[in-house]
């Protein structure tokens, strides 16, 4: 036996364009159980488009993973496709930022001296332009701001 929320589902089921008064009256029911029954189905189908938008949102997922997969798979293989880089004995090529020649002279890099003897931002400054004057380009300037370095240092003392 069928309940009268069932008979009415399948009557609005089979008679779309019926309205709530039409309902009521061939299912032998109030319009507000017409009306509840509604609410309960915009509910349901409401849970319904949830669990579908999740159940996307997971396959979503799943293939933006596979996608990656795939592209890393694609990234490793293409790497093993290249040839072997050929090793050369080239002469090494300067870093003028993290090594730079005219700081290396004598087998010590300057930075390391400045730290070793703990010597601080003005007297690093000192040995930095003294050690390069001979090697940068231009010596006498060089000298020149070691010298402003050193007098800065010194009047620090007397203040």
């Amino acid at each position: 036996m069928k309940s009268r929320a069932q008979i009415v589902r399948e009557y609005m089921e089979a008679n779309p364009k019926a309205t709530t008064a039409e309902i009521a009256k061939k299912c032998k029911v109030t319009t507000q159980y017409v009306y509840q029954v509604k609410s309960g189905e915009k509910k349901r189908l409401s849970k319904k488009i949830e669990e579908h938008m999740d159940n996307i949102n997971a396959m979503n997922r799943e293939l933006v993973y596979k996608e990656r997969l795939s592209r890393a798979k694609l990234k490793m293989q293409a790497s093993f496709d290249r040839e072997p880089p050929t090793i050369t004995m080239e002469e090494p090529k300067t870093d003028n930022v993290n090594h730079p020649p005219h700081y290396k002279t004598g087998g010590i890099e300057t930075i390391d001296f400045i730290e070793a003897k703990e010597l601080g931002y003005h007297l690093g400054n000192v040995i930095k332009y003294v050690t390069r004057a001979k090697h940068k380009g231009n010596e006498l300037e060089d000298l020149k701001k070691a010298q402003w370095y050193l007098e800065r240092a010194i009047m620090k003392l007397h203040i």
